[in-house]
Parts: C-alpha cells; structure tokens; sequence
C-alpha cells in the first residue's frame, strides 16, 4: 500500500468539498450579476 494512504490528513469525502466549492463559486457570481443589474436598474433613473 502506498505510504500516503496510511496516513490521511482528511477524511471528508470529496462529493461534499466539491458540492461546497461549486455553491460558493456559483453564489459568488451570482452576488456579482446581482449587484450589476441592481446598478443598471438604478442608472436608469
């Protein structure tokens, strides 16, 4: 057995950590659209 095996430094499961990494970035952009379209709203009046 490979020596890295023996000894993990995590035992999450990498579903979840990729779960995670997906709703961050996909809640990051949308906060950035968010706000672009609330300053196109704004700049139209």
């Amino acid at each position: 057995m490979n020596e890295f095996e023996k000894q993990v430094q995590s035992q999450n499961h990498d579903v979840i950590d990729s779960i995670k990494g997906f709703g961050f970035s996909f809640l990051f952009f949308f906060i950035i659209f968010f706000i672009g379209v609330v300053f196109e709203v704004v700049a139209k009046f």
